[in-house]
């Protein structure tokens, strides 16, 4: 079944379409944490960036966009009009997403937010709304957790034999996402 086709098959089910945009882009993490979801593919999201650092600007806050680790450790993005973040795609059932929000930390750590995602490898019609978890109060740099490194380094792994440019990869994660002495 082609992507086109497994997007109208979720829709039809009622099911949400997810983007996971870190750690969430590693099958296996994402097979063990929501069990009933089926992997759609690869995609990104249109005129938003991962977060590096906020400068502040006559008492407003300019975000200068980048992909980032947050205070927490995590990551998180933000509008950047122009800019794209790449993601993996999964059609989640209620149980999964009501797991996957204890994951995320919802609504303490991330809020849930719909917002439309382009396919890369579809034939048809390829843009839908999907869920992804976002932050908008930790825009600051922080240090990620040694844990999540380790869960990173799987996630670009299979972002990139996805199909996420590996050029956006080493761009914008590595520079926070040290490689393991097993990926090199």
């Amino acid at each position: 079944m082609g992507t086109y086709q497994k997007l109208a098959h979720a829709m039809n089910q009622k099911r949400s379409v997810y983007f996971g945009y870190g750690s969430n882009m590693w099958l296996d993490q994402m097979h063990r944490r929501c069990p009933e979801n089926k992997y759609l593919g690869i995609g990104f999201i249109q005129d938003w960036y991962v977060v590096q650092s906020v400068i502040l600007l006559k008492d407003e806050k300019f975000v200068h966009r980048k992909w980032f680790i947050c205070e927490r450790g995590f990551a998180n993005i933000r509008r950047s009009p122009g800019d794209q973040v790449y993601g993996l795609a999964y059609e989640l059932s209620e149980s999964d997403e009501r797991i996957l929000d204890g994951y995320e930390g919802v609504p303490h750590h991330y809020i849930k937010e719909y917002h439309t995602i382009n396919f890369l490898d579809s034939a048809g019609k390829s843009e839908i709304k999907a869920l992804i978890y976002i932050n908008e109060e930790l825009l600051e740099e922080g240090t990620p957790k040694t844990e999540y490194v380790d869960r990173m380094n799987m996630a670009i792994k299979d972002g990139t034999v996805a199909g996420a440019p590996e050029e956006y990869m080493n761009k914008y994660l590595r520079p926070f996402i040290p490689e393991t002495s097993d990926e090199k």
